[in-house]
């Protein structure tokens, strides 16, 4: 089996390939770029720079995997589109990935809970809760956009050590560890494990390729979870014109 994978969901841009089954799979090729500079920038550069140090084939991968959201509108969007446009040329299938899971599938393995966060802005996290049964990840709290306290509140229903990893890290640290989860067991990824890897995304997506967990190009779409700034201020100028 040969995995390309794709992760723009955030600030990293990251590309992947990925061979094996479960029980030996092997990144053959990991392109992550954690960089001001836009997905429509990087991605196909760096999708063809590792097609040609590997000497990649693209006709010869089985599936396309992404990552689905939440995270990034424009990261998405771009990502969905790269993965698509792929998947039809090449006639391949796309495989899903939703983000949290992929960022959790880092820390494979871990006897942890798993916490992985992202700054959703506006006060809130996208985040989700899980853990591994060796390298099986199970989801205790399914992905969502909450407040960083009502997470709180979910989180002290688990009498565990809890892993937290994230671009939400730097930003809500100092509460996790003064306020909200005073006196807990926690600690945090380390630097190299705490952002998105589309080599995470691929072994995950052997996992679900092997579930036969697959959809067509034409019929993938981003989960946003919430709708985007443009979407709300439309929303909100229709309300305004009706009254």
């Amino acid at each position: 089996m040969r995995i390309l994978a794709i992760e723009s969901s955030s600030l990293v841009a990251s590309v992947a390939v990925v061979e094996g089954g479960l029980a030996n799979e092997e990144t053959i090729a990991e392109y992550t770029v954690n960089y001001k500079k836009t997905h429509s920038q990087t991605l196909l550069p760096m999708l063809d720079e590792t097609a040609k140090m590997i000497e990649l084939d693209l006709n010869t991968i089985d599936a396309i995997a992404v990552s689905g959201g939440p995270g990034s509108f424009t990261g998405l969007r771009i990502g969905s589109a790269t993965a698509k446009g792929l998947g039809l040329a090449l006639d391949k299938p796309l495989i899903h990935i939703p983000t949290l899971h992929g960022l959790a599938y880092n820390l494979c393995g871990t006897d942890s809970i798993v916490c992985p966060i992202m700054d959703a802005r506006r006060g809130q996290v996208y985040t989700g809760i899980f853990e591994f049964d060796g390298d099986r990840l199970a989801v205790l709290e399914e992905q969502m956009a909450v407040s960083i306290e009502e997470l709180g509140e979910k989180l002290h229903h688990y009498d565990r050590r809890i892993i937290f990893l994230g671009d939400g890290v730097p930003v809500f640290r100092e509460a996790l560890t003064e306020r909200i989860m005073a006196g807990r067991k926690i600690s945090f990824a380390p630097a190299n494990m705490n952002r998105q890897r589309a080599a995470s995304v691929g072994a995950l997506a052997l996992r679900y390729y092997s579930a036969g967990r697959l959809e067509s190009a034409a019929d993938h779409r981003p989960d946003y979870l919430r709708m985007s700034q443009a979407e709300r201020e439309r929303k909100e100028k229709e309300r305004k014109e009706l009254l």
